[in-house]
């Protein structure tokens, strides 16, 4: 059986010792332990392979439900599905989007997939919106926010929210009754802050040729197909 996909430790920046730091924040390509791209194989193959591996437990509840975390930045994105591992022209910021893409594709072809086989199992789909560390609240020892981090994020603030109220609409996805599957939930306004409420699904979060194709060039990288066990 294959191995989920590697997640090695990010990369130490370049500092000097002065008083200035400089994160570098454009890291170059990298692949995972499997040789697939570190982003596409950490934001979907890794989670594709888990619920692979989880299936049976899923077949087997009375009622299981899968939420899949993407980005709203992925509704203006395109998946080049003869390029899913970037190498062509690779720009991090691009890749990513694109891997968030795939890992919403996935959690709609898979509520499909669900449904065909009559599974109880749901399949949701969220996004947090925008959400900046400095908005968010100290959580000592994980985390502890500066006061000048706090000052910075006060412009930000009129757009974006915390990283806590940005994690509401997976709260609501996960815990909330009257949630169905093949749903997509996200932050109120504007998909950015706010309140989590359902969105359609249009466009290309909505095309089932192209998910299921994205569905088979991942168990073809994974050598896994949730597919098999949905029942």
């Amino acid at each position: 059986m294959p191995t989920a996909p590697a997640v090695p430790a990010p990369p130490k920046a370049p500092v000097r010792r002065s008083a200035i730091s400089v994160l570098l924040n454009d890291p170059p390509q990298r692949e995972s332990g499997d040789g697939n791209e570190l982003m596409f194989a950490t934001n979907h193959l890794g989670h594709f392979a888990l619920v692979s591996w989880l299936a049976p437990l899923l077949a087997a509840a009375p009622a299981g439900r899968v939420v899949t975390t993407g980005s709203f930045t992925a509704k203006s994105e395109s998946l080049d599905l003869d390029d899913l591992q970037s190498m062509r022209g690779y720009r991090p910021k691009r890749t990513y989007v694109r891997s968030k893409l795939a890992q919403m594709l996935f959690g709609f072809e898979l509520e499909r997939r669900l449904r065909a086989a009559g599974s109880t199992t749901l399949s949701v789909v969220t996004h947090p919106g925008g959400a900046l560390d400095s908005l968010t609240p100290s959580r000592p020892p994980v985390r502890v926010r500066t006061a000048g981090e706090r000052l910075r994020g006060l412009p930000a603030g009129l757009l974006l929210q915390s990283k806590e109220a940005a994690a509401w609409p997976a709260v609501r996805a996960v815990l909330d009754p009257s949630v169905r599957g093949g749903q997509l939930w996200g932050p109120r306004v504007f998909g950015i802050r706010g309140l989590p409420t359902l969105e359609p699904v249009r466009g290309h979060l909505a095309d089932p040729v192209l998910a299921a194709r994205l569905w088979a060039a991942s168990a073809d990288l994974t050598g896994l197909d949730p597919s098999s066990s949905l029942t």
